[in-house]
Parts: structure tokens; sequence; C-alpha cells
């Protein structure tokens, strides 16, 4: 069984470097977000199967806060990008053109 457990954790710390990495790498700002999430994740995985081989109960229970954690943090997080977003785009009937002149045509 422990032989089983070490496979488990290497896969999870494989992909805990595959988030990593699109975590660093990723095109937008949405998609570091998730991949921290994801990073996140893994940890929790990870914290887990260190309680199974210890054998050690309360493993699960830091395991599970930390969950609840990454799951607050990330829902923060888009939310912030989200109204960052929304303040910087141009307000509607504007279109970005310059202050006083009006996107709409004259008729």
């Amino acid at each position: 069984m422990s032989g089983a457990l070490v496979t488990c954790g290497v896969a999870v710390l494989v992909a805990m470097g595959l988030a990593l990495a699109r975590a660093l790498l990723g095109p937008s700002v949405y998609d570091r977000i998730l991949a921290v999430n994801s990073f996140g994740t893994k940890t929790v995985l990870l914290i887990a199967l260190l309680g199974a081989v210890a054998g050690r109960a309360d493993y699960f229970d830091v395991a599970l806060l930390y969950a609840l954690i990454n799951f607050v943090s990330t829902v923060a997080m888009m939310r912030y990008c989200e109204s960052a977003e929304a303040s910087t785009a141009p307000e509607p009937g504007t279109g970005g053109s310059e202050p006083g002149e009006s996107a709409e045509p004259s008729p």
C-alpha cells in the first residue's frame, strides 16, 4: 500500500509542476488564476496523502481548511479581476472617443 501512495504522491507532484508552469506562462490572467487554484487543489491532495502515509488524521483537517482558503481566495481574485476590467472599460456610448465627442454620428 505504501508503494501506491508514493506513486500517487509523485503523480501529484508532477501535476503541481505542470500547474505551476501554466501559472507562469498562462496567456491570460484568468488562466493564471485557475492554474494557481489547480496548484492549491493538488496541494490539498498532497497534504491528504502525507496524512495517509503518516497515519495521522489531523492532516485531513488541515487539508480541508486549506481547500476552503484556496476556494475563497480564487473567487476573490476572479471578482477583483472582473471589477478591474469593468472599471477600465470605456463607458457605454462613448466608444473610446475623445471627451466631448460622441461616438454616435450626428443627424
